[in-house]
């Protein structure tokens, strides 16, 4: 079945108050992406709120009641919870939704897409009206991954992520600033926090709850995505999930064994060629959460062999989680079906 968008589609955003949703606003009014017009909603306790969206107001509504089908793109950027609540509807009233949540990422029938890597899943629409987008670590991760896979093959990867307070939402990051504040005004005493551990000046090994095995659910998502996303169910993927107080931007430390020996120059030229790097040659140069070169971007820097095995290779990734992390990778799910509905 091919695609048959319209041109100027209208557009519903659910979730415009949260942090994704915000981002998501300021990125169609950044990019100028071609929609018609754009409708807000998220809880009760923003309804009726009144939110610029490319120059013009728009009044925030409640999901429950809402007619879907006068809207030709969803977004969801809420939890699972109210996907599960809410996608099903949108796509009874004929809408194609883009569900930022994990609600549909490892459902057979659901693309999990990341435009960059796998956009031949959207070739032709697929049965499902549902575009999953994938977690925001899990994003920079399979966008510096593909290219070196698709030329000489990953074998395993091992993947650190330190991800920052504005990966759990807004409330998540006034908790860290709050609690810095508190620290640094000389209170030291035990104060409720929303991270399983107090966050400022801190680092918490756990996202998420644990499973059976010790992994957290966090952990086991950058494993399940990643070969859902890259088409490689047997690719051997671990990693170790850390918050750390940072208010946004996440980063990761990546270790991958490639098929063949390779270097440094080789894998250097690889990620050359790959749209929405930003590769830092120089050992010296490399980003952080406080300085990024362009966070519409995913940073690779300190890439460097194992002395001990040619087939090794570490890489830093940095990348802007609500942007490239979630909301842009949406928006250009829209895009691209956008793209492949009225073709030049």
């Amino acid at each position: 079945m091919k695609w048959s968008l319209r041109k100027n589609p209208t557009v519903t955003i659910v979730g415009c108050t949260g942090a994704v949703g915000r981002e998501l606003i300021r990125l169609v009014g950044e990019r100028r992406p071609g929609f018609g017009d754009v409708h807000l909603l998220a809880s009760n306790n923003s309804v009726g709120k009144r939110v610029l969206v490319n120059g013009d107001v728009n009044v925030v509504r409640a999901p429950t009641g809402y007619d879907f089908s006068n809207t030709d793109i969803a977004f969801f950027a809420v939890g699972p919870q109210t996907s599960e609540q809410f996608v099903p509807r949108a796509v009874a009233g004929g809408c194609l939704v883009i569900d930022k949540s994990a609600a549909f990422r490892m459902k057979p029938e659901c693309p999990l897409i990341v435009p960059q890597v796998n956009p031949h899943e959207m070739a032709e629409r697929p049965a499902s009206s549902i575009i999953a987008s994938p977690n925001c670590s899990t994003i920079p991760l399979v966008r510096a991954l593909a290219p070196v896979h698709a030329a000489i093959g990953v074998r395993s990867v091992v993947v650190s992520t330190y991800q920052a307070a504005s990966g759990v939402g807004l409330a998540c990051i006034d908790d860290l600033l709050e609690d810095a504040r508190s620290l640094l005004d000389g209170d030291a005493g035990d104060r409720p926090s929303r991270f399983p551990r107090p966050l400022a000046f801190n680092v918490v090994p756990q996202i998420d709850v644990f499973g059976s095995d010790g992994f957290t659910i966090e952990e086991r998502k950058l494993v399940i995505e990643s070969r859902k996303i890259l088409g490689d169910p047997a690719l051997a993927v671990t990693a170790t999930a850390v918050r750390v107080p940072v208010v946004n931007v996440h980063s990761e430390a990546v270790y991958m064994e490639c098929a063949r020996p390779t270097s440094r120059e080789e894998i250097v030229e690889i990620l050359r060629t790959a749209a929405g790097l930003v590769v830092e040659d120089r050992y010296e140069q490399y980003a952080t959460p406080r300085f990024m070169p362009d966070p519409n971007a995913v940073s690779v820097g300190r890439i460097r062999m194992n002395p001990d095995d040619p087939h090794g290779v570490w890489m830093w990734l940095v990348a802007d989680n609500l942007r490239t992390g979630a909301a842009l990778n949406a928006l250009e799910i829209a895009e691209l079906a956008l793209e492949l509905s009225n073709p030049l």
